[in-house]
């Protein structure tokens, strides 16, 4: 096991690595402007070109690219050349609402997906049609649409919800629930068609197979049968859908947190990549990535602990 999980570190390091060099190059080839744009049209020529020098836009990409790498190794991000804010406190004051955001819509998803899924494939008549219904519905209405239905209905509308969900660090446990409820439905329904779906193949295949009607010649109550031994066999399909669904929010998320008026990373990451803030659209990209890998490797791990073939191999 020990093993294995350094071979996923040392993969993710590498995916890293030619996800930062990738972007920087995408970065450095759209930065003709930028000390234009920082400056304002009516900046002179010799102004411009004094902010390019001061900002090392006229040295070559590779000399650019490892001075950034070695200072990020350090833990040094710089700061963003249009408000001159850390790139570090500009992400660590916007990424806990995003990941809140995220987190509490997996876990929403994992529960109810995990319930439909288990009802639809054990009981194989009207319920089953029902829920994979909803699921062909649910994962054809797409999230920013969701969004602005709830906002139009439950916030402006009824008034039940605020429109927009700005949380202070302040705020109430009440407020945070009341701001995040709407965005966390609108992710919730989309997801839940999807992994409810696999959940419900997964456990349909394991009660086909011979170790369930052992245990069921034992008198094995039917709730323990299918929560401790066929939920954990069908888990691994879930959770590998789970963990796409994970990602997949991290960039999804951008609309829901405007839509929301939700200060994440998403108004950060549009703002940051329309103005070409190559400090900042760097250090976006890199919790972004940090993140996507671990939860592949706690993935990974959890997969590994259901199933020993997994850790065999």
């Amino acid at each position: 096991m020990v093993s294995f999980i350094l071979k996923r570190i040392a993969s993710g390091i590498s995916v890293l690595v030619a996800i930062a060099f990738f972007t920087y190059c995408l970065l450095y080839f759209s930065s003709a402007n930028i000390a234009r744009n920082i400056l304002g049209e009516f900046a002179s020529q010799d102004q411009v070109h004094a902010k390019e020098l001061e900002l090392g836009l006229d040295r070559p990409l590779l000399t650019r690219f490892f001075d950034w790498a070695g200072s990020a190794l350090h833990g040094d991000f710089g700061v963003s050349w249009f408000t001159s804010e850390p790139v570090v406190s500009a992400i660590t004051t916007r990424l806990p609402v995003t990941l809140a955001l995220v987190v509490v819509s997996i876990v929403c998803i994992t529960i109810v997906a995990t319930l439909l899924g288990m009802a639809a494939a054990v009981k194989r008549g009207w319920i089953d049609r029902l829920v994979q219904g909803a699921a062909v519905v649910g994962d054809a209405i797409p999230d920013f649409v969701l969004g602005i239905v709830l906002v139009s209905v439950f916030a402006i509308s009824l008034k039940f919800f605020p429109a927009t969900s700005s949380i202070s660090p302040d705020a109430g446990a009440g407020a945070w629930v009341a701001s995040m409820t709407l965005p966390v439905i609108a992710l919730l329904i989309n997801g839940v068609a999807s992994v409810a779906q696999q959940i419900r193949s997964a456990v349909i295949k394991q009660l086909e197979k011979d170790y369930v009607r052992t245990l069921r010649s034992r008198g094995i109550p039917e709730w323990e049968i299918l929560f401790k031994h066929v939920l954990r066999s069908a888990a691994p399909a879930g959770l590998t859908v789970l963990s796409l669904k994970f990602v997949g929010m991290l960039g999804g998320v951008v609309i829901i947190e405007q839509i929301f008026a939700l200060p994440g990373m998403g108004a950060l990451a549009v703002q940051s990549t329309s103005q070409g803030d190559i400090p900042l659209v760097m250090g976006v990209v890199l919790y972004t990535v940090i993140i996507v890998i671990i939860v592949n490797l706690l993935v990974d791990l959890i997969n590994g602990w259901l199933n020993p073939k997994v850790r065999v191999s």
